[in-house]
């Protein structure tokens, strides 16, 4: 596994926690599978931009490139 997908994956799940978001809720709202959520929250699925743009989007959130 990939530092970055484990890295964005623990994000995810700390958004989700932050707003008492369920893996099935963000699955609902996403319309993607649960077991799938759970999977990048997890940092075991290499996610593609328009599966993560459509996550951050349920969650309120966006992309930003930014500096190392």
């Amino acid at each position: 596994m990939t530092d970055a997908r484990i890295d964005i994956g623990a994000r995810i799940a700390e958004i989700m926690k932050e707003q008492n978001i369920s893996v099935r809720k963000l699955a609902e709202m996403t319309g993607y599978n649960i077991a799938n959520i759970s999977k990048i929250c997890n940092g075991r699925y290499s996610v593609g931009i328009d599966v993560l743009s459509t996550i951050l989007d349920a969650l309120n959130k966006h992309i930003e490139i930014v500096d190392k």
